[in-house]
């Protein structure tokens, strides 16, 4: 019989933000500035995580998601309806604004991450009341094309990375409770197969799938929402560890920083946030708040992710 799953509890946050739904987080190595969004508020964090001073940029539509830029450019994005880069003073450029005229009122972008050749890849989310699916979409700058690469359907667009040699990319799909993986070959998805069903795994029903990161052992860290809890697979899909958080209740997404890498940054969404119940914000009143958990001599975060080339 298999030993439970080794647990630590990070017991506060390290920065009250009390974002609606606080996501994306990504680390910028050069500056130790630590990126993420409030997507129901509309806003973009930038944090310097040794001073622990932060701006924060508001627009007028949700941003998604965040990716760097290559040469030091600042950030890309996706915004609610496409891929856009964010400069600065005039805010957002938009490269591709993909969805459907007919489809743009009951659904928007997601998550998103760019491969090693630079290509922007982000899901959608789905309507099921107007039969509208999630799908996964591709901006690829070398061409400035952007076309639908897994038409799904899925439900929310979720987590997404690739293994070191880039030749798995892991996918989320919230609502049904999957992570999901492919081969992988130059902007190609091939031989979809489920990595992990978190309903079998004994994850509580109502609890979902969320953001996810990679370690450099190859171990997917998954965000939990409804369930104060970030869950490490192995690359073998087992899983490895829980770290729990006792005052959040929607674990939204994670990422490696630091000076070695070892340091992960958490961001979590309100109760209330995507139509929950906000009186459960009184029994868990980090939720909004941002975390950092101190892995130093345990994990340190490997390259699952990469700059946007344009």
């Amino acid at each position: 019989m298999s030993s439970a799953p080794r647990t630590i509890t990070v017991e506060r946050p390290l920065l009250q933000t009390h974002c609606s739904l606080g996501e994306g987080p990504i680390y910028e190595p050069g500056t130790a500035m630590l990126h993420f969004v409030d997507i129901e508020q509309h806003k973009v964090y930038h944090l310097n995580t040794i001073t622990l001073d932060y701006n924060v940029e508001k627009f007028d539509m949700p941003i998604t998601c965040l990716a760097l830029r290559r040469n030091g450019q600042g950030l890309a994005c996706t915004s609610a309806q496409g891929f856009a880069v964010i400069e600065a003073n005039s805010g957002l450029r938009h490269l591709a604004m993909p969805i459907p005229p007919e489809y743009q009122p009951f659904t928007r972008f997601n998550d998103g991450a760019c491969d090693s050749k630079g290509r922007f890849l982000a899901g959608t989310l789905c309507s099921k009341e107007r039969g509208i699916p999630g799908q996964l979409y591709m901006y690829d700058p070398a061409d400035n094309t952007c076309k639908i690469i897994e038409p799904g359907p899925f439900t929310d667009s979720n987590g997404m990375g690739w293994s070191a040699d880039e030749k798995i990319m892991y996918f989320t799909d919230s609502l049904v409770n999957k992570i999901y993986a492919y081969d992988y070959e130059d902007g190609k998805l091939s031989g979809r197969r489920v990595f992990v069903d978190s309903i079998s795994h004994g994850m509580p029903r109502g609890t979902f799938p969320d953001g996810l990161c990679i370690d450099n052992a190859g171990g997917i860290w998954s965000a939990r929402w409804g369930g104060s809890r970030i869950i490490r697979y192995t690359p073998g899909g087992a899983v490895d560890l829980e770290v729990y958080f006792p005052t959040a209740l929607n674990i939204t997404a994670c990422c490696f920083g630091g000076p070695d890498a070892d340091r992960l940054y958490v961001t979590t969404a309100h109760c209330g946030a995507c139509g929950g119940d906000a009186s459960r914000q009184e029994l868990y009143p980090d939720s909004g708040n941002l975390f950092a958990v101190d892995l130093s001599g345990q994990f340190t975060g490997g390259t699952w992710r990469h700059r946007f080339s344009a």
